[in-house]
């Protein structure tokens, strides 16, 4: 469509997301949004809640020139649900539409059929493709069909590493210009900010000043694997007497995880702190990043679907030892990373933590500069978002 004058009007993208409220998917969103003010995009952007309850960020989305729209009813009464999601793209003549729901976007694909919209993108986030039904075997049985009417009704299949998309391509061949990567774009700027002390840090938490801090972030859930880390500390007790595990994050484990230290007899040497909002901060200080996500692949769970936390840790020069549930695209720096297999064990694992936090402290700004020029950079995740878009 042509302006008056000449000029063409933005293109008009409608993104289908849970709920903008704390979440991987929707943050790197929000941050999209924001960078679009600072390098320019000719985009307008509409969010589409299935959520019925306004989102936590859907007002500093809003403040930042999108329209944030929240379904008037809920996902599970389908038929309705679909009829109001497709009068509203019929309302708002949109471009694009951009789906974030693995894939449940089927849903959404078909509320689109037939409607003049040039680009229909099925993003996938994670490798799990679960469907949200109150039954497993209801869940199986869907998944497939759902996951093949994406692959059929979409003319963009997107995954944010490249084991998620093969993955949900079922290990076939990808068709050229239809299936890609993207990597999310993350904002270093905090990261350029002087680092905390490490005496206030560790004072902050309750620990000795010349404390080694594991640190676990994440969500503390069973495929996340933190109980592991509480085994590890277990392990190198006796060897590493100044080593101490901090848990920032929240879930169903947070109370197990107490539990298994307090069985174990390390209660003092472990810090559970739920949900923190510096863990920057909390990463720039520590001296070793633990992320011990469960390897085992089934039906319902998949291996992690890219581990943005993993590049942020690089991003504040953290070092750190992962396992092999991790995708090999999110090691930016391979000086700064060590993968294990979690069949080694956590005598195994205590070996790899003693090393190294033996070895010397890595030059922190050349691992920042590392995921400076690769394509997690704010800039170049913000442009291969946009490339999206274009006709």
């Amino acid at each position: 469509m042509i302006r008056a004058g000449g000029s063409r009007r933005p293109r008009r993208v409608i993104h289908i997301v849970e709920s903008l409220d704390v979440g991987a998917v929707e943050g790197w969103l929000l941050r999209m949004l924001k960078a679009g003010q600072k390098f320019g995009a000719d985009l307008d952007w509409t969010f589409y809640s299935v959520l019925q309850r306004p989102g936590r960020f859907d007002e500093a989305a809003r403040a930042m020139g999108a329209r944030v729209i929240n379904s008037p009813v809920a996902l599970d009464e389908k038929i309705s649900f679909v009829r109001e999601l497709r009068r509203e793209l019929k309302r708002g003549k949109y471009d694009v539409l951009h789906c974030h729901h693995d894939v449940v976007s089927a849903v959404y694909l078909t509320a689109a059929a037939g409607l003049p919209i040039s680009r229909r993108i099925v993003h996938v986030h994670n490798a799990d493709l679960h469907v949200p039904t109150g039954s497993p075997r209801k869940s199986g049985l869907l998944r497939d069909p759902m996951r093949r009417l994406c692959l059929f009704l979409a003319d963009r299949i997107v995954g944010i590493s490249n084991y998620t998309l093969d993955n949900f391509l079922s290990n076939r061949p990808r068709k050229p210009r239809r299936d890609v990567v993207l990597y999310y774009g993350m904002d270093t700027a905090p990261y350029h900010a002087p680092p905390p002390s490490p005496q206030a840090l560790r004072a902050s938490l309750d620990l000795p000043e010349d404390a080694f801090i594991l640190l676990f972030a994440g969500r503390m859930v069973d495929y996340k694997n933190p109980l592991f880390v509480v085994d590890l500390i277990d392990e190198i007790a006796e060897e590493e007497p100044n080593a101490y595990a901090v848990f920032a994050g929240t879930g169903p484990l947070e109370e197990k995880v107490r539990g298994r230290a307090q069985w174990l007899g390390v209660e003092d040497r472990v810090r559970v702190l739920g949900w923190r909002d510096d863990t920057i901060s909390l990463m720039r200080g520590a001296d070793l990043f633990v992320f011990p996500r469960v390897e085992e692949i089934t039906p319902n769970l998949g291996r992690e679907g890219l581990g943005m936390v993993v590049v942020e840790a690089q991003a504040a020069g953290l070092p750190s030892l992962l396992s092999r549930g991790i995708p090999e695209d999110a090691i930016v720096d391979t000086t700064l990373c060590k993968t294990l297999p979690l069949a080694d064990g956590p005598r195994a694992w205590g070996a790899e933590v003693r090393r190294m936090l033996a070895m010397p402290r890595p030059d922190r700004a050349l691992s920042l500069a590392a995921v400076e020029s690769s394509d997690f950079a704010l800039e170049a995740g913000f442009r291969n978002l946009v490339a999206l878009h274009r006709p």
